[in-house]
């Protein structure tokens, strides 16, 4: 099943085009990341697709209903800025308030549940005034999940937070797709979201650049492979044999026993050198291969 499908989604706001055309398919229970700078559309975009805005032009689906659609808003979940917190409401009043505005009161267990999902069960009495800022992120989460939903959008999720609380986030988005929930999360942390989603998408000014499992950016921004090979011993009879086919094989050719570093066009050369390696009598310890980052495709747009 597709979880979110836009057609040509536009929006303008008098002559300024904000999103431009977008076509995109999140599929069920993937962590789809959404990349861009700074005034790319994201939100806009958000906003679009939760219903908060309507398109200029375009069309989208979430869960296979067409959109803007008010039934299937119970399907979906948001997490709240931490600043829309009512710093005076507990936890535990936080969400029994928010299910019931969803039309789907939460009883005291279902909240209890819920809290303990997201690390908060000890805190579920005390008001949010007293809250550090990763127990709001996780109060954010746990909010977008009171009514069950199948869908969830988590605008930065982790922003702003120290190491240990991200690791926790990140812990959590992970127990929600076993869960079988789609996870639609945008994040300026290019580490994590390379580490986290299954598919990704990058926008600049409007529109979507690029998108696809990170094996498939990775294939289309690289040019070459940077190959370090770890290597046992070469016999002294194979080594000028050995040195003159790894000229031929690729490029800014390093050798410092018992290491051998080699640039390559074609991954398919990297069988072909741990073959040549050990047709001279030598055995390959480790491959390390330095492919494009999350970073360094992001910065190439």
């Amino acid at each position: 099943m597709i979880a979110i499908e836009t057609k040509q989604l536009k929006k303008s706001y008098g002559a300024s085009p904000i999103v431009k055309g977008i076509d995109f398919i999140v599929k069920q229970e993937e962590i789809f990341g959404f990349l861009g700078r700074n005034g790319a559309g994201k939100s806009t975009l958000i906003n679009m697709l939760t219903g908060i805005i309507q398109p200029s032009s375009g069309t989208y689906s979430l869960l296979g209903v067409k959109g803007p659609n008010d039934q299937v808003k119970k399907r979906i979940g948001v997490m709240p800025d931490y600043s829309i917190l009512y710093s005076s409401l507990t936890a535990m009043e936080h969400l029994k308030y928010l299910s019931a505005l969803s039309g789907k009161s939460a009883g005291k267990e279902w909240c209890m549940e819920v809290l303990t999902f997201v690390g908060l069960e000890a805190h579920a009495r005390k008001k949010v005034a007293k809250f550090s800022f990763g127990m709001k992120k996780k109060l954010g989460i746990a909010l977008a999940i009171i009514h069950d939903p199948e869908l969830v959008f988590l605008d930065e999720p982790t922003s702003g937070l120290d190491a240990e609380s991200a690791i926790q986030i990140q812990k959590l988005i992970r127990r929600l797709r076993k869960r079988g929930k789609t996870i639609f999360m945008t994040s300026h942390n290019l580490a994590e979201v390379e580490k986290l989603c299954t598919r990704i998408a990058i926008m600049k000014e409007g529109k979507i650049v690029k998108s696809g499992t990170m094996d498939e950016l990775r294939a289309f921004y690289r040019s070459t492979i940077k190959v370090r090979i770890k290597h046992s011993p070469v016999p002294a009879s194979e080594q000028m044999k050995l040195h003159q086919w790894l000229e031929s094989a690729g490029t800014d050719l390093e050798v410092n026993d018992p290491y051998v570093t080699i640039t390559v066009k074609d991954e398919n050369r990297i069988a072909e050198i741990i073959r040549a390696f050990q047709q001279c009598r030598a055995d390959v310890l480790r491959v390390e291969v330095e492919e494009p980052s999350l970073e360094d495709i992001f910065l190439d747009e």
